[in-house]
């Protein structure tokens, strides 16, 4: 197995662009990735596409990735598309790194590209319906409500206003984890001010407006414990790597510094278990799998992007990574440990609750602020001294947890 390499990196802009195309997209996030790496289109060798929705919203089920890439000169190199639910992009990559490693190529193109925001509200929320059994719907629904058992829930927080069943989904998370460990709403708004305060000086992110804790706390509800700033929203947007080995790296006459040493990629799918037995939880058992090939501890990690399609995500996902104890997810936060500055900052680029979360690009887009802060080149939102990065993504549900999962660690 060969060393990997991310000689470039790119990110759209995320947020809700109705006079978009999701080929517009495309051919920024590749134009920027091949400008960012110093080498053209002729120097790729081959391309894997994410996408998640593009067939549910415009009926482009097939070779979408060909389609897409071939305005901007991608033609005669085989191009995959991969579609993974919200770790689709973290697949592409991943999909991406493991050809260079078997010696398929030299110079490969991961890319994710999403364009889910319509004025078409029913058929927009409807694109997260196929993320999980469509033949178990009500099963998994009454799953998700029993994880409340034990908690009030007080009246008047719930939306009346269509959202993801995702978001339900979470809800019977936070629910259970409240019970469970004690985690509280005021933590899980601690996540949200932090993160929303950290795009404040993200460009590419959709939203660049901080709240205070007591703000997240009366916003708008959408499933208790849940208020509208501690959700993602709805998204556009794109975001791509160059992937290369040490002979790809020479052609490219790229100087250090320049690029980022992929030290662990791992995908994993998820498994039945016991909803207490945490151990062995689908990040958690892909997380000691990462950290065995590149060689580190999560005591070694300098910052972390990981998947908070809710601040509820977030709790979750730092405790499955080992960058706290288990039940330890909101005192993280609480402490301020988790923010720029503290012990082990977490989704400084702002998360997918205040960057965004355009499904088929958010893994590209978390590989993207990591690449960034490796460089030392985060301007604001910097993370002194940062040399290894981990990301976590996550996609879809099959039974109590994700689908699929993704850890990246990358090393400067």
């Amino acid at each position: 197995m060969r060393d990997v390499y991310i000689a470039g990196a790119s990110m759209t802009k995320f947020g809700k662009f109705l006079d978009r195309s999701l080929k517009d997209l495309t051919g920024e996030a590749f134009l920027e990735v091949l400008k960012d790496a110093g080498c053209n289109g002729k120097s790729v060798e081959a391309a894997f596409f994410g996408n998640c929705v593009q067939g549910h919203m415009e009926g482009q089920d097939m070779v979408r990735g060909e389609i897409a890439l071939r305005p901007f000169g991608v033609e005669g190199i085989p191009v995959v598309n991969v579609e993974n639910a919200c770790a689709t992009a973290s697949t592409a990559f991943h999909m991406a790194v493991n050809y260079v490693k078997a010696g398929a190529a030299d110079i490969v193109l991961a890319i994710g590209v999403e364009k889910m925001f319509s004025q078409d509200k029913a058929r927009m929320f409807s694109a997260f319906d196929g993320a999980w059994d469509v033949h178990e719907v009500e099963k998994s629904k009454e799953r998700f409500d029993e994880m409340a058992v034990g908690v009030e829930i007080p009246d008047g927080t719930t939306s009346s206003r269509p959202y993801s069943v995702f978001m339900d989904i979470y809800a019977g998370f936070c629910r259970m984890h409240m019970r469970e460990f004690g985690t509280t709403q005021e933590q899980l708004a601690m996540i949200a001010s932090k993160n929303h305060e950290h795009s404040v000086h993200n460009i590419r992110s959709q939203y660049n407006k901080s709240f205070s804790v007591e703000e997240v706390l009366s916003a708008a509800p959408i499933t208790y414990p849940l208020t509208l700033p501690m959700c993602s929203p709805v998204s556009d947007g794109a975001a791509a790597a160059i992937v290369c080995s040490d002979a790809g790296l020479k052609r490219l006459e790229l100087q250090a510094g320049r690029y980022t040493k992929v030290l662990a990629s791992v995908l994993r799918g998820g498994s039945d278990r016991e909803l207490s037995d945490f151990s062995r939880h689908a990040s958690r058992l892909a997380a000691l799998t990462a950290y065995e090939q590149a060689g580190v501890g999560p005591e070694d990690i300098d910052l972390a992007e990981v998947h908070d399609a809710t601040a509820m995500g977030e709790v979750m996902e730092v405790e499955a990574l080992g960058l706290c104890e288990l039940g330890g997810g909101g005192p993280m936060a609480e402490n301020g440990e988790s923010r720029i500055g503290g012990r082990l900052p977490v989704n400084p680029s702002g998360g997918l609750e205040s960057k965004g979360h355009p499904i088929g690009a958010t893994g590209l887009g978390q590989i993207y602020e990591l690449v960034t802060q490796l460089r030392g080149e985060s301007g604001q939102r910097q993370v002194d001294g940062a040399r290894i990065a981990i990301a976590q993504n996550g996609g879809g549900i099959v039974g109590i947890e994700e689908a699929v999962t993704a850890i990246t660690i990358l090393g400067s």
